[in-house]
């Protein structure tokens, strides 16, 4: 709950995703044109990253996205706190565009994972196998979304007991969103740390 006003004019909450594309849109060709050749300048490989340490960047960076999430809404909660709006399903007077940081975080840990991912899925995949392989990529983000729904659903559940509003109520100002985030800043931190484990144990398949 925060201010959606420019002026007279009122931002949809739910069009602040266009922000994910923005920055995908704006990471790519500063992925593309400075740091892929700065990464091949300074590793001496011909594709800078490999398609492994890509994914892993993307890991890491999605971690700081929650970060930025979680110290907006402790700003948040803290200035509700101080105006006495904790009872009172009001947005804080905190411009809802201060989210524009996590987004861009959170388009550049796409930008390393999916390009990673499709590059991984096609050269180390068999030769018959490719198209099949690379739509996988997709079904980590379908799964993912239902993995979300879960983890949503779950936290509902247990922080609601005993006739506790919980984490995420319908007056955000009496919850906890900031658990949520760190709850899920600890889950990609963990995420990184099984990944990084997976990746080192991987044997590459090697050019044919």
């Amino acid at each position: 709950m925060m201010d959606t006003s420019i002026g007279s004019f009122k931002i949809p909450p739910a069009s602040l995703s266009s922000f994910d594309v923005i920055s995908v849109i704006f990471w790519v060709p500063v992925y593309d044109r400075i740091i892929f050749p700065l990464a091949r300048k300074f590793t001496g490989k011909e594709r800078g990253f490999s398609e492994l340490q890509r994914m892993g960047i993307g890991l890491f960076i999605s971690i700081f996205s929650m970060l930025a999430a979680v110290v907006l809404e402790i700003k948040r909660l803290q200035l509700a706190k101080e105006l006495d709006l904790i009872d009172k399903p009001v947005a804080v007077p905190i411009s809802i565009f201060f989210q524009i940081p996590q987004y861009f975080l959170f388009g550049a840990a796409e930008v390393f994972t999916n390009v990673g991912q499709l590059e991984f899925f096609y050269d180390q995949s068999p030769d018959a196998m490719r198209t099949l392989c690379s739509a996988l990529a997709l079904l980590t983000t379908s799964l993912g979304n239902y993995l979300s729904s879960f983890i949503l659903t779950v936290v509902t559940h247990f922080t609601t007991q005993g006739g506790n509003p919980g984490w995420i109520p319908d007056n955000l100002n009496k919850g906890h969103l900031d658990y949520f985030f760190w709850l899920l800043a600890g889950l990609s931190f963990l995420n990184m740390l099984v990944y990084i484990v997976s990746a080192k144990k991987y044997k590459k398949k090697k050019a044919s």
